[in-house]
């Protein structure tokens, strides 16, 4: 057993795996010496700028952070502290590692939603939460679905089958090992399971707090991914994959607690839900609009928000109803929690936390009304004009970057770089030929 500093110790590791996550949700970084991890625990490090400036394909985009025009400095890192967590095969370690004070923490995901935190504990509050994630899996690799267009491309299964244990039986292998992955890497799953359609799948974390939650929810899919790659499958987590079928949600739970009591939870008011439960939806409800980039990040994810595939269209709330953007579940102290629909799998788990918990505990200090629970069919109804969603990343990006309340709660200098980062993927889709483009436009205009 190998001594590392600050009395943490990891059993086999000669070298350990150190993991920034940006802001696409990708991480990035270097396998280390354990001299060199414990001087960067002890003293931190740096990384390259670049990681705040360029696109999820490595592509640059031009903001005032970092770039040619700086040289690409180092920014200051530190990791997080904690024993990191095993990963597969060798048992060698992986540590997150986090923008250290400095321009960079302003704009780092990690730092964001720590900021969140401590604003909720001044409150008052702390944070449980769990993210649950739909994913589609292929028996492809990267090189083979790229070789094939990314088209015809070969399921797990080739027919639907929900919640079907025959599914289950016969892939055992995959289903177990998602299970054991997510034991060995201290990421917890409750549940998994095939979901409606050929290859989808989806899992829910343990609850935990709202940090531990966005970490647990950024290192699996990560990982999952990397364990599937290695069993010649291909685990798929962006917001639609495949035409005709739902996309893939990264539904995120949340309670608050105040001095051990869920804030919730009244056995006696209507619904058992509190004032203070009823303001935290009302926040969550008000800005939602203004904060969906953070929720649907990439172009293909407004592809998902379409009425009938189990996805939100606008801003609403009910109880236990899955056509509300809003979803009130539980019936007792432990579970009543407020689920978020409209976050997509492909959606940065920290930036949904951050953007989710501010909106809420902005609610309760405006003590926001929310109005009467939906009740029937979501997507019969439509929201009023303040609570419909923006219908393309470029509008998502311009409300964000409008959001009075986002510039309070995380700054400017996050709203507008996160906002410069949605453009330019903008910019790179307009400047692409489609497919549907092609089918549509080449013999007959």
């Amino acid at each position: 057993m190998q001594q590392i500093s600050d009395n943490t110790t990891s059993q086999g590791d000669d070298f350990v795996l150190l993991g920034y996550v940006d802001l696409d949700g990708v991480i990035r970084g270097k396998y280390a010496t354990v001299e060199k991890f414990a001087s960067w625990r002890k003293k931190g490090g740096a990384f390259c700028s670049v990681l705040l400036g360029w696109d999820s394909r490595d592509a640059l985009y031009a903001n005032e952070h970092t770039g040619w025009h700086t040289g690409y400095h180092d920014d200051p890192v530190r990791v997080v502290p904690g024993e990191g967590r095993p990963m597969p095969g060798d048992g060698r370690h992986f540590h997150l590692i986090e923008y250290d004070d400095g321009p960079g923490a302003a704009i780092c995901p990690r730092r964001l939603t720590g900021r969140v935190c401590d604003a909720a504990v001044e409150m008052g509050y702390t944070a449980k939460a769990g993210f649950e994630y739909e994913f589609f899996v292929f028996r492809e690799t990267p090189a083979s679905a790229l070789a094939k267009g990314y088209r015809n491309l070969e399921t797990l299964n080739p027919t639907t089958g929900g919640y079907s244990i025959l599914r289950t039986a016969v892939e055992d292998e995959f289903f177990s090992g998602m299970m054991m992955l997510a034991r060995q890497m201290r990421t917890p799953l409750e549940a998994i399971h095939p979901e409606a359609g050929e290859g989808a799948m989806e899992f829910a974390f343990t609850p935990s707090g709202a940090m531990e939650a966005a970490d647990r929810a950024a290192i699996y899919k990560c990982f999952s991914k990397a364990w599937g790659q290695r069993r010649g499958l291909t685990l798929c987590y962006m917001a639609k994959p495949l035409n005709g079928l739902p996309g893939n949600g990264g539904h995120t739970h949340i309670s608050l607690w105040q001095d051990g009591r869920a804030a919730f939870f009244d056995p006696n008011a209507r619904h058992q839900l509190s004032q203070t439960a009823l303001h935290y939806i009302g926040g969550q409800l008000k800005y939602m609009p203004e904060l969906l980039a953070m929720y649907a990040p990439t172009i293909n994810s407004f592809t998902r928000l379409a009425p009938g595939f189990w996805a939100p269209t606008g801003a609403s709330w009910g109880t236990d109803n899955r056509t509300c953007s809003l979803r009130v579940v539980g019936d007792s102290e432990k579970s009543l929690r407020v689920e978020l629909r409209p976050p997509a799998a492909d959606a940065n788990p920290y930036l949904v936390m951050a953007a989710a918990l501010a909106s809420g505990l902005q609610g309760i200090r405006e003590k926001l009304d929310p109005g009467p629970a939906l009740v029937g069919n979501g997507y019969a109804t439509e929201a009023a004009p303040e609570r419909q969603f923006p219908n393309s990343l470029a509008a998502a990006a311009a409300r964000l970057r409008g959001s009075k309340m986002a510039r309070e709660w995380f700054g400017d200098r996050f709203v507008e770089h996160f906002a410069t980062t949605r453009e330019a993927e903008v910019a790179a889709q307009r400047a692409w030929v489609s497919d549907w483009e092609l089918h549509r436009y080449f013999e007959m205009i």
